[in-house]
This record gives structure tokens, sequence and C-alpha cells, in this order.
């Protein structure tokens, strides 16, 4: 953030006027005011470089004896100051200016060193090591860049759903049943009633498109995952839309590729910066190729000569392989598998009219990895009733869910993306806690 004293002509008052680094070229020739923190320091023999911490850039200054009126001494790495500096042309520079230091006004000075090196290019130290001193390592440069680009998927995700005429909603992330059962679900006492974290919004998301036909929500779900691997996390932040009047499941898929296609724009036009820095090669998306679920199976055991074992879902190495395999064949770094197993659904999941062993629903692979979930949902009252009773639940613990098939719903549809596993694979990393801001696992509630 910069700042420099402008005065006002008629009333003679001082108003601080807020600029970003790329309008220093503004400023040239000009002295301004700079805030922020002491990322590093390089000292030479009669003067140093600098680099000062913005909340987006790391902008380099240069002390020097003949032109700065403050010793270099009073500042440490870390120390939030406010900086008076003149701006001067230098062509060599990435923003086209030098700022030289001129005066300084420390602001707080750390009152230890770090445990962490983090203002080398990348913080070289273990990831337990990264994720345990979280609120330090987060001011690495490069560490910070990848929730930037985190931030800017969730713009673009926002921007493009309501251009697409959704309506953004909040839904209660304690429930009284999973969404979608099982063991993984948190279980609390509730004022000595049971409760449950959502694992889900699944069944609010349905409701709402009895109300407003388009909806969508960018919230954290939970899932008591009992396995300590690099791709699972218990809570993670859920991109989820639900969209009504639906022809086919197949609009549901058709309506993420347009998703993801304005995203990836949307990140060239506007995260240019943490792209180059982090050396982000963005995928290219036409249309996502479709193969169903049990062909991709065979498609696997065919290509790779592996024996089928599961008949009803991926192992890790399948989506890896899935993804090569289709990579070579269309150049597409995106799958979306269909008619999954009715046994593998959830209750709501519509079956297919020409065979009810499977379910109008799909699964999207990103580089070896399943990112999104979704498919339709049963409408009808009497059908998902009967679905439920056949699967030897009690129906009525699940009024308040089948109050909007009761008293009228339209085919619909929707999906569930996990930001994190998203932005993990966009930037080619081994394990989704590298873009979980704090993450959650079974071993790790801290930070």
């Amino acid at each position: 953030m910069v700042k420099v004293n402008v005065m006002k002509e008629m009333t003679g008052i001082i108003e601080e006027k807020t600029i970003e680094p790329e309008q220093f070229c503004e400023y040239i020739g000009n002295t301004i005011k700079v805030h922020g923190s002491i990322y590093k320091i390089r000292k030479m023999s009669g003067f140093a470089f600098v680099l000062l911490r913005t909340k987006r850039d790391i902008i380099q200054c240069v002390y020097g004896e003949e032109f700065s009126s403050f010793s270099l001494s009073e500042i440490v790495e870390e120390c939030c100051v406010i900086i008076t500096a003149d701006v001067v042309k230098e062509e060599r520079s990435k923003t086209g200016v030098e700022l030289r230091l001129v005066d300084v006004e420390v602001l707080s000075r750390p009152v230890m060193e770090s445990p962490i090196v983090i203002n080398n290019k990348k913080v070289d130290t273990s990831i337990e090591n990264l994720l345990n001193y979280r609120p330090i390592t987060l001011r690495n440069e490069k560490e910070r860049a990848i929730f930037k680009i985190q931030e800017g998927l969730c713009q673009a995700f926002r921007t493009y759903l309501t251009m697409q005429r959704f309506t953004e909603i909040h839904t209660p992330k304690i429930v009284y049943a999973g969404a979608e059962g099982g063991a993984n679900i948190f279980q609390l006492d509730y004022f000595g009633k049971k409760a449950y974290l959502a694992q889900s919004p699944q069944f609010y998301k349905q409701m709402m498109v009895g109300v407003y036909e388009r909806v969508f929500e960018i919230a954290p779900v939970f899932r008591a995952e009992k396995h300590d691997t690099s791709r699972h996390i218990n809570e993670y932040t859920s991109v989820d839309f639900e969209m009504g009047y639906i022809q086919s499941f197949e609009d549901i898929m058709q309506m993420e590729t347009g998703l993801i296609q304005y995203a990836m724009r949307y990140l060239e036009d506007e995260y240019h910066y943490e792209l180059e820095l982090l050396k982000v090669k963005l995928p290219k998306v036409s249309e996502i190729p479709t193969i169903r679920f049990m062909e991709a199976k065979e498609l696997i055991a065919n290509e790779y000569h592996r024996e089928m074992k599961d008949y009803e879902d991926f192992e890790p190495e399948e989506e890896k392989l899935l993804c090569e395999a289709i990579k070579k064949k269309t150049g597409s770094e995106f799958i979306f598998v269909t008619h999954y197993p009715t046994k593998k659904r959830p209750f709501y999941a519509f079956e297919d009219p020409e065979d009810q062993e499977v379910t109008l629903s799909f699964d999207l692979l990103f580089r070896g990895l399943e990112v999104t979930t979704g498919g339709q949902r049963i409408h009808n009252y009497d059908m998902q009733v009967a679905k439920m009773k056949e699967r030897g639940m009690t129906v009525e613990s699940f009024e308040s869910y089948l109050m909007m098939h009761k008293y009228g719903m339209p085919p619909h549809g929707g999906l569930g993306l996990g930001l994190e596993r998203f932005t993990s694979k966009l930037l080619l990393q081994d394990n989704v806690r590298l873009s979980t801001l704090f993450p959650r696992d079974i071993n790790r509630v801290t930070p």
C-alpha cells in the first residue's frame, strides 16, 4: 500500500491518497510514503537493497548513506514500517522506478528471530514445519501467492454463477442428519440432542431450488475421514451449485465446463503476477470429454494391464491412470466420468431409467484427482420415499427434507467442487494441505 500526501487547493487540508505499486511511475520525481513489512535486507558496501512486503507485492527499495537520513540498523526483517521514499525512474526495475529510502517510521518490531527462513524464493522445510508455523510461513511470497490464486478462483466462480442468474445462499453447518450418511460424519452434543457437522449443503441447496431455481454456496464442509493421505482433509471449502428445470444431468456438466473456462480466463487476466511467480501453466479448457464409469474401468484395465478389483469406485491410482490416458488421447487434463453405480451414490441420486443399476451422476477428474461430484437428484416424492425405504432408512427422520418433494419440485441437480483439491491440482502440488490455509486432518487442529 502506498500513500502520498495531497494538499487540497481550496481548504488547505492534507489528506492521504492511496495508490498501488503499479502506479509508481505516476509519481516519478515525488516523495511518497509506503507502508509494509521489511521482507529482506541485502547489505552492500555503502548501500543496501531493502525489500518491502506490501499486501500483494514485494517492492525493492534502496538504502544509501548519501540520501537516507536514518541508520540501517534501525530496521530488521519483519519490522512493520512506514517508509518515506523518493521515486526515481529505473527501467531495469519491474515497476519501472526505484524507491530511494529517505526516512522510516518503525511501527513494530519482532521480539524473536523467525524459526523458519521465509524470505527465500521457497520455504525450504518439511511440510510439518510449513504447517506448524503457518502464521509465519504464509508471509513467504510464493506461499501467499497460492491463496491469492485461490481467491481468484472464488471470485471467478462467484462472478460466473451470478452472471448465470444463480442466487448465493448460506446454509446451516449444524444439521440433524448427514446428507450422505456413513461413518464420516462428526457428531455433536447439541443441548442434549444429537446433531452433526454438515458434510454438504445438499439438502438445503435442493430446498432452495424450489425458491430461487438456481443457487450456489462457497462454504466449509466437514468429513470425519480417518485417512491420513495427501488427498484427505477433514474440513474443506466446497463450491456447490444446484439448478432446477434441467433437461438432463448433462446440463450440470455443461454449466461446470463454462464455470471452469471462465475461471481460467479470469486468473489469466487478474492474477498474472501470482501465476508467473508460481510458474503456473493454466490448462486449456474447451469441451471436457466424457466417459461412462464402466468404460473408464475397462479402459484402465486394458491400457495398463491392470486387474479390475473394485467395480463400484476408482482406486486413487486408477484416477491418475485414467487422466493420463485421456490426456494422451484428447489433450484434455479434465475428464467427466458418468453413470456411477447406484450402490455407490447417495439415496437422492436419480437412477438411469434405462438401467437402474447406475445413476445419472458424474465425477470430474483433474490431473489425476477427483475434484467434483455431481448429478441429477430425485424430485418425485413417491420415488424418493420408495428409494429411502429400499435402503432401510427411517423416512420419518427426513420429514423436513421431504417437504420440498411433497409440495412439488422441478427436475434438478447440481454438484460440489473441492476448492483446495482444485487449487492443489492447478498448481501441480502433491498434497492438498499445501493449498489449505490452515489444514484440519486427523492429527491437526492448530494453528
